[in-house]
């Protein structure tokens, strides 16, 4: 892939994995396009990065999916990487009734929104010089925490979307690389930890590090550090992580 001198956009980029991408384009002379849902931040943002684009919207939400899309598309027609990277970590307690409209949430900003962004962008990369879709998993996606049971099994059928993604979007010229992080110490999953606590784990500055030299190499499925032995490991390491 061709990580300089693109027309990016990144959902879920105003923290953690989002922001360090973003942030890393844009030193690299790419033109950064970012969503999130929290104005304050997006504001922060414009501020300290002025070379950045910072919209307000919620990829939990149909509606602002598409809204989001078209404006792109009318606003900034270079684009030509789509990021879809926007992502919650809830736990699940499987073993009692369930919130349904909570569960249908995290299904929609995991999988869902990426699934929708991808071909409402197809037509859009499609031709375009150096047009990728990266899409950001989980090494959870190959060995689950089982308490996080819907998280981690949105981030395997995001695993499995884009070995079909790669498979059709080869014929419009757009390259598909999935991106599987190990634990990064970000926001991601901050409503099931003591407040204000770490998610421990690799910096997001090491973390960008690994994906952009991957990326660069042309790897299309990356798996980064800890995700990597997840993914050669899979089901025997789930016993392991789930005693």
């Amino acid at each position: 892939m061709n990580i300089r001198n693109n027309t990016i956009v990144i959902t879920g980029g105003t923290s953690g994995i989002g922001l360090g991408l973003a942030e890393r384009f844009l030193a690299l002379g790419n033109r950064v396009i970012v969503c999130g849902r929290r104005e304050d931040r997006l504001a922060a943002l414009r501020a300290r990065l002025p070379g950045l684009v910072a919209l307000r919207y919620d990829m939990a939400d149909e509606a602002q999916r598409l809204d989001f899309a078209r404006r792109v598309a009318e606003d900034y027609p270079a684009v030509n990487v789509l990021v879809n990277n926007a992502g919650i970590q809830l736990a699940t307690d499987l073993r009692k009734p369930l919130d349904m409209e909570r569960i249908r949430g995290e299904l929609e900003i995991n999988l869902v929104a990426p699934l929708q962004l991808s071909s409402l962008f197809a037509p859009f990369l499609s031709g375009k010089p150096g047009a990728a879709v990266v899409n950001v998993s989980s090494g959870l996606a190959f060995a689950p925490i089982a308490a996080m049971g819907v998280y981690c099994a949105s981030k395997a059928a995001v695993h499995s979307l884009s070995l079909s993604m790669r498979r059709q979007f080869r014929d419009l010229g757009i390259e598909v690389y999935e991106v599987a992080p190990p634990s990064v110490d970000s926001e991601l999953g901050w409503q099931h930890r003591p407040q204000g606590g770490s998610h421990g784990g690799l910096s997001v500055a090491a973390f960008v590090d690994a994906v952009m030299a991957a990326l660069e190499a042309g790897t299309v499925e990356v798996a980064v550090e800890q995700a990597a032995g997840l993914r050669e490991g899979r089901e025997a390491l789930f016993d392991r992580m789930n005693p």
